[in-house]
């Protein structure tokens, strides 16, 4: 069982501000898996970190970050960065996980951790999606898991869009903090123009390439399942594993009040899909 150190990193986000995360380093020239979060999410969130110390206990090297528009401040958990969160979007997450990796694999982002042999990818929820439509445009990424992946970037109906329109922010609460955060129309602008471009996630499903993971809970009340079997269906080959009677984050919460059977199921077969295709 290999032993590791946590490495904090900060590099330039795609809205020029800091990009924060850390690498647990298992050793010189691993196999790396990137974590992606999913939206209100964060690299500390519940599970994440639990997740990332199995993988390195499995010999990987693994890197969590927070997207620079998370909206989440120095201290790893506080949104204070509101302003930062209200101009997110989809291009700019892309560009965030590009900056990660391109550090990752120069071997720059923690001393002693080389360069790695393969890269994973590992996303849940939105964060899913970012990791898909990533996989699909690099072609070197080794292997993917997805977990309560989006299978579409328009999570909004039409009613909502257009009083986000008439309004110029959409008000999105923050259950765990009580904080009414604002979205800006920057997103709904990306969406317009490339909805069905470089942002369609099904079609980049069907390009990818590398073994592919995809976990869903058959009571996610916050990504359907059918999204996962629209994943499936439009992927080159793809494994489907639904987890019955689990929800969206498998019965993890934030603070972390330890695992549940179905959270455990999911992190095994992650360890096991990434120690197959990378090691």
């Amino acid at each position: 069982m290999a032993t590791s150190r946590v490495v904090p990193f900060e590099l330039t986000g795609a809205d020029g501000g800091p990009l924060r995360g850390d690498m647990r380093v298992a050793g010189p020239a691993r196999p790396l898996v990137v974590i992606c979060h999913g939206f209100k999410g964060f690299k500390d969130w519940g599970m994440f970190p639990h997740l990332a110390a199995r993988l390195a206990r499995a010999g990987l090297n693994v890197v969590s970050f927070n997207f620079s528009g998370s909206g989440v401040g120095p201290d790893g958990e506080s949104f204070t960065e509101e302003s930062r969160f209200a101009r997110d979007t989809y291009l700019k997450q892309l560009a965030d996980l590009g900056t990660v990796v391109r550090a990752a694999r120069a071997g720059t982002l923690a001393p002693g951790s080389g360069v790695p042999p393969r890269l994973g990818l590992m996303g849940h929820s939105r964060g899913g999606g970012v990791a898909t439509l990533f996989a699909a445009e690099d072609g070197a990424v080794s292997a993917l898991v997805t977990w309560a992946g989006i299978a579409s970037v328009r999570r909004w109906n039409g009613e909502t869009i257009e009083a986000w329109r008439l309004d110029g922010a959409l008000d999105v609460v923050n259950t765990r903090t009580g904080q009414v955060l604002k979205l800006s129309t920057e997103i709904l602008d990306e969406l317009d123009r490339h909805e069905h471009g470089r942002l369609d996630i099904p079609a980049a499903a069907g390009r990818i390439q590398a073994p592919w993971l995809i976990i869903h809970g058959d009571q996610d009340e916050a990504v359907p399942v059918d999204q996962a079997h629209t994943l499936a269906r439009a992927s080159a080959g793809a494994e489907l594993r639904v987890i019955l009677g689990a929800g969206h984050t498998f019965g993890a919460r934030h603070p972390w009040q330890g695992s549940t059977p179905a959270l455990d199921e999911v992190m095994n077969r992650t360890v096991e899909w990434f120690g197959r295709n990378l090691v």
